[in-house]
């Protein structure tokens, strides 16, 4: 478990890339933090068949560091740096990669390991999850199983996909803070399924926006706004 590569700082944002071996395969991260230094922690889950450092979840890095919170990423599997071949646009390569790579407990071991990593180099903060799509995939169950995560942001899942059974299981297990989103005219992950998944949400403090749009639709001000979220209840 080791940083791979030279820090990097652009605008006030440093960058770090990290390779662990996790259960006998490799996990690659990337770690962002502010230049000044960061008292508080988001991971960040992309979403399917992209990888850590797509573009949008770079700028969710970015909006945080502006704010004092450092940010990290890692490849689920299948994905990004893990990948043996492009998934871009193909679900069902994806959902089959998903399962071949060891699905929710490779997903969970995979996160706590990189948080450990973290940890040990950085110290341990107030930690939270921002993630949609394969992001909740991946980040509603570590939610559930890690009491270092305080808050999440989650969303674009419901109670279907390749590991569905999963979250609606540990969903109930939820008690942090979750703000979820649900764009209305999702054409991959239907309306009434994401609605399932919110209700069963075990925390008394859930909030559900929805937005109307098809699943790659989100506004803008909803990725600002789930900032505000997390900055608020890891303070």
């Amino acid at each position: 478990m080791t940083w791979s590569a030279p820090a990097t700082e652009s605008e006030g944002t440093i960058e770090r890339e990290f390779s662990l071996d996790v259960d006998g395969h490799r996990v690659p991260g990337v770690y962002w933090t502010p230049a000044a230094g960061a008292d508080r922690l988001v991971m960040l889950g992309h979403g399917g068949t992209t990888h850590k450092k797509v573009e949008y979840l770079v700028g969710v890095a970015q909006l945080l560091c502006s704010r004092g919170i450092a940010a990290m990423a890692i490849d689920g599997p299948g994905h990004g740096d893990r990948a043996e071949g492009s998934l871009a646009g193909d679900l069902n390569a994806f959902q089959r990669t998903w399962t071949e790579g060891g699905g929710t407990p490779t997903v969970i071991a995979d996160w706590r390991a990189a948080l450990d990593f973290v940890e040990a180099q950085e110290g341990a903060r107030p930690t939270g999850w921002w993630g949609l799509s394969m992001g909740t995939m991946m980040g509603l169950p570590v939610t559930a199983s890690d009491e270092r995560v305080r808050v999440a942001l989650l969303g674009l899942m419901g109670s279907g996909g390749p590991n569905g059974e999963d979250l609606m299981r540990l969903a109930p297990e939820v008690s942090c803070p979750v703000r979820f989103l649900v764009q209305w005219d999702d054409e991959i992950v239907p309306r009434d399924s994401c609605l399932e998944l919110f209700s069963a949400l075990g925390t008394a403090k859930k909030t559900l926006h929805g937005n109307p749009g098809k699943h790659q639709d989100v506004p803008q001000f909803e990725v600002a706004g789930s900032v505000d979220y997390l900055d608020h209840y890891l303070k």
